[in-house]
């Protein structure tokens, strides 16, 4: 018994080490992302930035031993499931509801000699540091202020959703919208094939990234992608599948995963989400009233590529931003089924626009309140608020983000009768 005890404690400790180890090796990696963008070059910049990112890391190791039900239930058994069949070998069978990629990680997770709680959180702040970095770079696009875009980048590793949604809940949702903001960056600053190799990256993880992704149309009609640019998507969501057809998954039921997935999401209309069936509950014909939801996210989508399309040719940068903000809070505001985590990259865009045009710096208080209800909910399994208030939050964001975009649009229109002249 002294044995097995002094094992156990060999192998915490062991864990233990590795985990900060591989914390500084992404406190690192943010220095070098932060230098390389130009944000170190004063000494104060410097020493800010390590003891801000020690802290930053340091909070997320704190919350590394906490494991939610998501994790018990879910993670952890796909894991073991992993380890039980072979590691990667196991790719073939149908396991969780997760896309492939994510898959890997998990897959790499049950054959290291590390607690794969720690190894999830750790993947999970990778993206943290990535995501943040993403929303540097888009906030540079509208501000040259080094100080705004720091702010904005350490904001955005102690934002609450971000430390609660990676650090607690050991979820990935930074995963799909780190790619998104660095691929809306890259067709703003004319890179359209990176673009569009990381929207299909953000794709490949979570299917949620459907919310943003109706900016790329929006990025056609201003002649930042081209039509021969979109292949790439599709050849870039084949080739992170790839793997796990070599290991025996049938090709077809790979690519179209997220297809056989739909019923995973739960036929409840909603679940501690502030979308707009939190404000509507006594409903007793739910499933003509899914319908409905889903047929207005579309229309509503609709209609913003339609009025893109009309002012295609006064598309600038902020107004593009705050059409991917719209996007980000009415789709998945209109959908049914939705839950606590799908308004993340609202959360982060709203952030973007508060730091890029502080004027709108409300928007981001108000989508962050909304979706801190549902994780209030999900985390501590009561309410703090009902969520028809978080609703309401982000109806007032929504009109925020549409005065956003239509100031944009006038602006543009007043620059060009101003060259005319």
């Amino acid at each position: 018994m002294m044995s097995s005890f002094l094992s156990g404690l060999s192998r915490i400790s062991a864990d233990f080490y590795i985990v900060i180890a591989v914390l500084i090796l992404e406190g690192l990696l943010a220095l070098w992302l932060l230098h390389r963008s130009g944000m170190l070059k004063t000494r104060a910049a410097r020493i800010v930035s390590v003891l801000l990112l020690a802290l930053a890391l340091g909070l997320r190791a704190a919350a590394f031993d906490y494991a939610t039900l998501d994790y018990l239930n879910f993670l952890s058994r796909w894991v073991d499931f992993f380890r039980q069949y072979g590691g990667f070998r196991a790719l073939r069978h149908p396991i969780g509801n997760y896309n492939i990629p994510y898959l890997y990680f998990l897959a790499l997770f049950s054959v290291l000699p590390v607690d794969d709680l720690y190894l999830i959180k750790l993947l999970s702040t990778l993206s943290d540091l990535l995501l943040a970095w993403g929303v540097l770079l888009l906030c540079s696009r509208f501000t040259k202020s080094r100080t705004r875009l720091l702010a904005a980048f350490f904001v955005t590793l102690f934002l609450p959703t971000v430390v609660l949604n990676s650090a607690v809940w050991g979820q990935c949702d930074s995963l799909y919208v780190a790619p998104l903001l660095l691929g809306v960056y890259c067709a703003m600053s004319d890179r359209p094939w990176t673009s569009i190799i990381l929207a299909a990256v953000a794709f490949g993880f979570k299917l949620q990234a459907v919310f943003i992704l109706p900016v790329y149309p929006v990025f056609l009609m201003s002649g930042k992608l081209g039509w021969k640019h979109l292949p790439a998507f599709l050849g870039t969501y084949l080739l992170l599948v790839l793997p796990a057809v070599c290991f025996g998954r049938p090709l077809w039921e790979t690519v179209t995963l997220y297809f056989n997935q739909t019923g995973s999401i739960g036929s409840g209309l909603n679940y501690n989400s502030p979308s707009v069936f939190a404000v509507f509950t006594d409903i007793k014909n739910q499933s003509a009233a899914a319908v409905t939801g889903i047929v207005l996210a579309f229309f509503y989508m609709l209609n913003l590529l339609a009025v893109a399309w009309v002012n295609r040719k006064r598309l600038n940068d902020r107004a593009v931003l705050a059409l991917c903000l719209l996007f980000a809070i009415g789709i998945p505001f209109l959908l049914p089924h939705m839950h606590e985590r799908y308004f993340y990259g609202a959360d982060i865009l709203s952030l973007v626009l508060a730091f890029s045009f502080p004027l709108y710096f409300p928007t981001a208080l108000l989508v962050q309140f909304a979706s801190l209800l549902g994780y209030h909910a999900y985390l501590k399994m009561r309410y703090l608020l009902l969520m028809n208030y978080g609703a309401a939050a982000l109806i007032v964001a929504f009109a925020l983000s549409l005065v956003c975009f239509l100031s944009a649009l006038r602006e543009a229109a007043q620059k060009g009768r101003k060259r005319k002249t």
